[in-house]
């Protein structure tokens, strides 16, 4: 079944048996990483809430999350400029970080945030993704943690959006092909 946002067709592409299932697996990983350590978890808005969510439901390490407000996106296109509109509170000194986001395109978003996290003197950095689209990374980043590679399709749900809208799905949805 296809949904339209604005002016655009989606079709499906994730399922939210899919997501949940990798969103475990993810979970059980981290959880094992960071055992015996207390990571903070800073979610990406407004993308991550749902992913940063159901992922933070299932981490069994006693750990914390907050959020940052960071865009670069405007339509269907990054913009190649990040803005910081929410910041983060918390010490960071010595901290275990575990960035989480929804979606790593060109990777500018990361390479913009991570430097002025490293000021803050954290004990590590690390990203989690549900989604990557390799073929379009154009700054290089280390993911620890990825949910799904996408070759390139915009997507909508779950978080992910077109202009704002669309974020309101359990599933995952592709641009559908235009003849």
């Amino acid at each position: 079944m296809s949904i339209q946002v604005l002016d655009k067709t989606f079709v499906p592409y994730l399922s939210e048996q899919e997501i949940q299932d990798r969103i475990n697996q993810l979970a059980i990983q981290i959880s094992a990483d960071y055992e015996g350590k207390n990571p903070l978890f800073i979610g990406i808005l407004n993308g991550s809430f749902m992913f940063a969510s159901d992922l933070f439901k299932n981490i069994t390490t006693p750990s914390t999350i907050s959020f940052i407000k960071l865009v670069s996106y405007k339509g269907t296109t990054s913009t190649g400029t990040v803005i910081t509109s929410i910041g983060l509170e918390e010490n960071l000194q010595d901290k275990d970080i575990i960035i989480i986001e929804d979606i790593v395109d060109t990777g500018k978003t990361m390479s913009t945030f991570i430097p002025s996290l490293q000021q803050l003197q954290p004990a590590s950095i690390r990203i989690c993704t549900l989604l990557h689209k390799p073929d379009a990374l154009q700054f290089p980043l280390r993911l620890d943690y990825v949910g799904f590679n996408n070759q390139g399709k915009f997507v909508v749900g779950y978080g992910l959006d077109y202009d704002g809208y669309g974020r309101n799905s359990r599933e995952i949805f592709q641009i559908a092909q235009t003849s």
